[in-house]
């Protein structure tokens, strides 16, 4: 056998000996190392639960993007996602119109399709109650669409009966579509196709049913939409002024080129002169994306900060009680020295046996995260919980990175040992 092969497996040999001595230490003193690992468990536990659940949701937030189209995005008067009181110039801005939907159609090469709609509901034109007999909605969710809605939107299919057509929207039909949560609720027993529904105190028919989709993060969702044609809607309303667009690329990889495209025509429809800012918005689907991300960004760190108290109080707690093991095992180190161990045997060992520790922390905290998450996912169905493998590794990996820093000291101590006083040491 070859001398580097012969010293690689003595290394191994030592490697498995020496962490042999560090689980029969943790053994013999079983309560004792639960409560020196006991900030690590802590500290691993509450990454794995935040972030599963974090993982969870964004997960959800994805499919979410994916429903509402990857190469979807919107014109709007106003910014998405905007709190409290506009500033004068945004308030003035004038309102997109149906036409540009229209003129988008018909001057960007790159666009499939672009759709106008309106939306009412409470805090955005008003409160809709849709009845059928006795029974009654006051939370509805009241959109005008046209057929190119279905096509640009996957999220807005049908699963009973039909969409809007374009006859029915040239001819403002008392005509709708409703979510599944309406469907259930007014018509339990029987199918919607075809009966009527009072909306707003106007009698509808209803064409169909949309696929079953509950909303996101317990807010509304197709559920509890009634869709009607746009220029119903129109007629009905025609104090509501706000006007959005939705755009569809040709393909995914030609939203940027479609939105260059957008912006060129809306400027000159609304007669932006060259070096004048925009007087609309555009954003893209992965906007809600965007937002959570900032959102969940903050939570992790918080995270991070709470799990590092934790990890810290763990790592002095081994860093201590690996110290009294020094002391306590000292005529056993003199004993291994005088036997032929060498500094960085003695090192090896109080390292190994401090990672160890630490490790089987770091495995405690995983598999109450792991508990924590499947909990949740089983409790709270809305709130889904998908426990990651990256977060795993890191959490087991920071764990024992933990005892390697605060096991350095009571190794140095213990390998700098004289074998001559340790073996007179009682």
């Amino acid at each position: 056998m070859k001398q580097g092969e012969l010293g690689k497996m003595q290394g191994l040999l030592q490697l498995r000996e020496n962490l042999g001595i560090a689980l029969d230490t943790i053994r013999g003193h079983k309560f004792r190392s639960f409560l020196t690992i006991l900030g690590v468990v802590i500290g691993v536990t509450s990454v794995i639960s935040v972030a599963s659940i974090i993982q969870g949701l964004n997960n959800m937030v994805a499919n979410r993007v994916t429903q509402l189209g990857s190469n979807v995005f919107f014109v709007s008067r106003i910014p998405a996602f905007t709190f409290g009181r506009l500033p004068e110039k945004i308030r003035q801005r004038k309102y997109l119109r149906y036409e540009d939907a229209q003129a988008l159609r018909e001057w960007c090469p790159s666009v499939d399709q672009a759709t106008a709609f309106q939306t009412r509901t409470a805090g955005f034109g008003g409160l809709n109650q849709v009845r059928s007999g006795n029974e009654r909605i006051e939370s509805a969710i009241l959109r005008s669409a046209e057929p190119a809605t279905a096509l640009v939107f996957p999220i807005f299919a049908v699963k009973d009966g039909r969409f809007i057509t374009d006859f029915d929207n040239e001819h403002a039909a008392s005509v709708c579509v409703i979510g599944t949560g309406i469907a259930d609720t007014l018509f339990p027993a029987v199918d919607p196709v075809g009966k009527e529904l009072n909306v707003n105190g106007t009698l509808f028919r209803i064409l169909g049913v949309f696929e079953k989709d509950p909303g996101l993060f317990g807010g509304p969702g197709v559920d509890q939409f009634v869709m009607i044609p746009y220029a119903t809607f129109h007629r009905m309303y025609p104090e509501i002024e706000d006007v959005f667009i939705a755009v569809s690329a040709k393909r995914t990889d030609w939203v940027a080129k479609a939105v260059d495209e957008v912006t060129e025509v809306m400027r000159r429809r609304r007669k932006v002169s060259v070096g004048e800012e925009n007087d609309f918005n555009i954003f893209e689907s992965d906007i809600l994306s965007t937002v959570w991300k900032q959102l969940t960004g903050a939570v992790v760190i918080l995270t991070m900060v709470i799990s590092s108290i934790g990890l810290l109080v763990g790592g002095i707690g081994v860093m201590n009680i690996m110290l009294v093991s020094v002391t306590e095992r000292t005529r056993e180190i003199g004993i291994r020295k005088a036997v032929g161990a060498q500094k960085r045997d003695i090192l090896q060992q109080f390292l190994i046996e401090a990672m160890t520790l630490t490790g089987v922390g770091g495995v405690a905290g995983i598999l109450a995260g792991f508990l924590i998450s499947f909990t949740l996912r089983t409790l709270l169905p809305s709130l889904p919980s998908e426990v990651s493998l990256l977060w795993v590794i890191v959490a087991f990996s920071v764990s024992v990175a933990v005892g390697l820093v605060f096991g350095i000291l009571p190794a140095k101590r213990a390998a700098d040992l004289d074998p001559i006083v340790a073996l007179r040491y009682e």
